[in-house]
């Protein structure tokens, strides 16, 4: 039973965070396998092929962002970055060097597991051709037709707003930056205009959500960005 579980390769040095996250992992039918350095953690991650990548900032011979960006140019597997550095431009700076998320120490096992739930999910889409049909909540998007509802009644998106949601769709649960929307959405040359993000999503909030002064699907992440309600 072991070979089906999910490969949860765990990068951190702190060996109580260690015994921690091995602990937390194996009880919720996850195999986790240990690094404690930036070079052993690559050596892993090629050797083991893991399915998620759970990765400390503070290696004792490296930093993880770097590791993560070296990881990148060969690998797509989720990382989701667990780290003491809680400033909003530690977490873009790993999230834009490719990380797929990000959690602030301490946290707990239920919201570790989901984000590991997510990872998975999202990693399965990119082997696999989109769903046509999205839906979260009262939230259907067919992207088939191009068509967007809410509830019964259909929405009329103008062609940027419809590029900026089917953009968090495809990453939905994922946390998307500043600046990876912008390059996404309007281009490489449009990078430091972050501007653009906030009036576009206020403009698709009023539109899909019950309140857009209290989004559900929506969502932000201070500072850094915004995330798609996946479920």
């Amino acid at each position: 039973m072991a070979e089906t579980k999910p490969v949860v390769l765990v990068i951190e040095d702190e060996p109580q965070m260690r015994r921690f996250l091995h602990a937390a992992l194996d009880s919720h039918d996850y195999r986790p396998v240990e690094a404690t350095t930036a070079k052993e953690g690559v050596a892993q991650a090629t050797g083991r092929n893991p399915d998620v990548i759970l990765l400390d900032l503070g290696l004792p011979d490296g930093d993880g962002i770097d590791l993560t960006r070296r990881i990148r140019e060969w690998s797509a597997t989720p990382i989701i970055v667990i780290s003491a550095r809680g400033k909003e431009q530690d977490k873009i700076a790993a999230l834009d060097a490719g990380a797929d998320d990000y959690l602030t120490k301490p946290f707990d096992v239920g919201e570790l597991m989901a984000r590991l739930r997510v990872a998975l999910r999202h990693a399965a889409r990119g082997d696999s051709p989109q769903e046509p049909v999205f839906e979260v909540g009262e939230l259907r998007v067919d992207q088939m037709r191009r068509q967007v509802f809410v509830g019964d009644k259909e929405v009329h998106l103008t062609p940027t707003e419809y590029k900026l949601l089917t953009l968090m769709i495809r990453h939905a649960g994922k946390v998307l930056t500043h600046r990876q929307l912008l390059k996404e959405v309007w281009g490489p040359n449009a990078v430091e205009h972050a501007h653009y993000v906030r009036v576009y999503m206020t403009q698709l909030r009023r539109k899909l959500e019950a309140d857009a002064t209290r989004p559900k699907y929506l969502l932000t992440e201070p500072g850094v960005g915004y995330r798609l309600r996946p479920e």
